[in-house]
């Protein structure tokens, strides 16, 4: 019960924060919601190893400031997380463009216990934060080319303390197949480091949409190169069903 409040409470809160503005500017809210085999956190070393939803959107009205939640979590609720990012565009004109971001966030996982004599498992919250660096250069409407930073901080003694993610990506989107098909291919080299451990990897997202239908499928797929992160996988994949959306909504005097 607990945790269902606090995916309600995660979830709305952006919007509730928003609709104070009493401005007459446009508010469009954008994302996907998704169901897939295998749980991949935004640092795709990290999976649930199990079937999970995932609902991850962003909320703005037209200016560089924007409000993203994003939750990821098994049916059951027993393991995942979220987090609610706060977004500015530093550099949104032209082709070179910088966003920056800070979020506060929650992870659940399973944790067994021993109290006289007996062992359980049991599910425990930890909360971080993180912020973000993310510069991007477009070449043409098919291709761009960028790197992304993400520091992340415990709030908590047991886990993970200071975490540090970068990766350099390319992105090829919009590559027309057949019948309205179209591919999006976003290979990806990045390192990782969480306190005393850190790795090499290389990642890749597949993306695979048809023209005026709003369910798309995505796979990712990670493979480790060399590292000594505790709970890494040599190599790891899954298969999404997104449903996509992008609605406009304005005041109405």
């Amino acid at each position: 019960m607990q945790k269902g409040f606090i995916s309600l409470f995660f979830l709305f809160f952006s919007t509730i924060i928003l609709a104070q503005d009493t401005s007459s500017k446009q508010l469009t809210i954008s994302g996907n919601l998704g169901v897939t085999n295998n749980g991949i956190s935004i640092v795709p070393t990290f999976s649930l190893g199990q079937p999970a939803y995932n609902v991850s959107y962003s909320i703005s009205k037209g200016g560089k400031w924007s409000i993203a939640p994003d939750l990821r979590l098994t049916f059951d609720g027993t393991k995942g997380g979220g987090m609610l990012w706060f977004r500015y565009k530093l550099k949104s004109e032209g082709r070179f463009k910088v966003n920056i971001g800070v979020h506060p966030a929650f992870n659940f996982s399973i944790r067994k216990i021993t109290e006289k004599g007996k062992t359980w498992d049991i599910t425990q919250s930890r909360r971080f934060l993180g912020a973000e660096f993310a510069p991007s250069f477009t070449v043409n409407k098919h291709f761009s080319l960028g790197m992304y930073y993400l520091r992340g901080k415990g709030l908590q003694d047991d886990g993970p303390n200071n975490m540090h993610y970068i990766t350099f990506n390319t992105g090829i989107t919009g590559i027309p197949l057949s019948n309205g098909l179209k591919l999006g291919l976003t290979p990806q080299v990045y390192y990782l480091k969480v306190d005393k451990e850190d790795g090499f990897y290389f990642t890749a997202n597949l993306l695979l949409t048809k023209d005026k239908s709003p369910f798309a499928f995505m796979s990712t797929m990670n493979k480790e190169i060399r590292t000594n992160i505790a709970g890494s996988k040599n190599f790891d994949w899954n298969l999404t069903l997104l449903y996509m959306f992008n609605r406009k909504y304005k005041k109405v005097a």
